[in-house]
């Protein structure tokens, strides 16, 4: 898929928003992408993935055991790669405020995994879900995303595969310009 096609995928089904969003690394945007809204429907959710999985290096795809993503926001784009790429796909929760593996998903030791995520900013949810697995035995081999939000600029310790990066400017609590911080905030995400 084209940039064009896959920003399309986003603006056809309004999973792109504009208002004031507090957005789950804390940071403040204009913009906000709903990726719930562009995986509701199946066919597109799968067409996506087939797109990711079609940009994940070879010697990566290969080398795969498990696809494991962050609930809520990697749930479905998780279970889509899983069957993209012929997998079992799993998920953490954060229950305590820390990422778990429950409801009886248990990795191999030494389990060669495949993170996805539906969108990096900052990194963080994506360094404690790496960390998370770490705990639960498995290693994460690399990481994939619908939507790279962090200006190529996330690090994550581990090969990173966005579908594509979109480069909306985020803001730290304290650097918001006036004309954001007049708008009502909208907290979209799933952390607290």
């Amino acid at each position: 898929m084209t940039e064009d096609q896959i920003l399309s995928e986003f603006r056809g089904c309004n999973a792109l928003l504009e208002g004031h969003f507090e957005l789950s690394s804390g940071r403040h945007s204009a913009h906000y992408l709903q990726c719930a809204r562009v995986l509701m429907n199946p066919q597109r959710a799968a067409r996506l993935a087939i797109a990711l999985a079609q940009k994940l290096p070879r010697e990566i795809s290969s080398a795969v055991d498990i696809v494991v993503s962050p609930a809520m926001g990697g749930l479905i784009i998780g279970h889509e790669m899983g069957r993209a790429l012929e997998k079992d796909a799993m998920f953490l929760e954060r229950p305590d405020g820390e990422f778990h593996l429950r409801r009886g998903f248990a990795l191999e030791p030494g389990a060669k995994v495949l993170m996805v995520e539906d969108v990096v900013t900052t990194g963080l949810s994506s360094r404690e879900a790496i960390a998370a697995v770490a705990r639960e035995g498995g290693e994460v081999i690399a990481e994939i995303a619908l939507v790279d939000r962090s200006g190529g600029e996330a690090d994550l310790g581990v090969p990173f595969v966005p579908l594509i990066g979109i480069n909306f400017p985020s803001y730290a609590p304290d650097e918001i310009p006036e004309e954001l911080a007049a708008v009502p905030i909208t907290k979209p995400g799933s952390r607290k």
